[in-house]
């Protein structure tokens, strides 16, 4: 399975039986698959078909759907608002009879006056509209919008994949910096300790000092100080990172979790260090997982 980003758009439009719609699906990254449908409700059964369709290509995101309908001319007529109606003329005989309480008379309104107050009068279907055949219609012309949606966020996860595969391969020249330069850092640690040590058997002429404490101590450092184990695990982590480039389910969760390992690795070296050499590596090595971290936030 290739890298797929969580981001992406889609847009189409079409026309039939006295209709026209457009279609937009739209997605930014997400935790999980959050789908937010805005559909028309007069088309009853489109939106588990859409939910369907949309699980169908996505596995993660924040994905929205959105379709507007407009009708044409066909079947369109014109008829009295009953509500609209009553509502027009309770509040005229309410003028009235403010009117007439402040000695006030009013010209008659005519039919055609009343019929052109707001809400009187509306357009719709003569009659009973099946949905059925468009809903059909209009579900295929989705398939068409995720289609174009999921190539995108092919392309842009092809171009995401070659990113952290940019980044995975400059965290390993890092680390294997970091490797270099803590061996150095032992050579130079252990003609540190031997000058340090003879210094203080210098200043504690003719006190007694336990060889067998001094031996405990030096190791105690020599075990704090050492890396071996982060940089075991960084490598295992670099390949593990590769290995989730291919692998054949979504990713973006478990490089997310992978990410975590990287830093808390890469702050343990740093915390380690013990030269600048080796701290100027380890800062660099965080601030390429940030880097990564971030794109990986676009994987689905």
């Amino acid at each position: 399975m290739q890298v797929i980003s969580m981001t992406g758009f889609a847009a189409v439009r079409g026309t039939a039986q006295g209709h026209e719609w457009l279609w937009e699906v739209r997605s930014v990254n997400g935790k999980t698959l959050d789908l937010r449908l805005r559909l028309p409700e007069w088309i009853e059964g489109l939106e588990p078909l859409v939910r369907k369709a949309v699980s169908s290509v996505a596995a993660r995101g924040n994905i929205s759907v959105s379709l507007r309908v407009k009708r044409g001319d066909q079947g369109q007529g014109i008829r009295v608002s009953e509500q609209g109606l009553a509502a027009a003329i309770s509040a005229l005989k309410q003028v009235e009879t403010a009117a007439l309480h402040n000695g006030l008379t009013l010209t008659p309104l005519t039919s055609s006056e009343l019929l052109n107050l707001r809400g009187v009068l509306e357009t719709g279907p003569t009659e009973a509209e099946p949905t059925d055949d468009l809903r059909a219609i209009l579900h295929d012309s989705l398939g068409e919008a995720l289609t174009a949606f999921a190539q995108m966020r092919r392309e842009e996860g092809a171009q995401l994949a070659l990113v952290l595969q940019g980044q995975i391969a400059q965290i390993a020249d890092l680390v294997e910096q970091a490797a270099s330069a803590a061996q150095a850092r032992s050579a130079a640690s252990g003609q540190a300790l031997d000058a340090a040590l003879a210094r203080l058997i210098g200043a504690s002429a003719g006190a007694q000092i336990d060889p067998d404490r001094i031996a405990q101590e030096l190791a105690l450092l020599a075990v704090k100080a050492d890396i071996t184990e982060e940089i075991d695990r960084l490598r295992a982590h670099i390949t593990a990172a590769k290995a989730l480039l291919h692998s054949a389910e979504p990713m973006g969760r478990k490089f997310e979790f992978l990410m975590q390992e990287f830093l808390r690795e890469a702050n343990t070296l740093c915390s380690k260090s013990g030269s600048s050499a080796l701290t100027a590596i380890g800062l660099d090595l965080k601030h390429t997982i940030d880097q990564m971290r971030e794109q990986i936030l676009n994987v689905e």
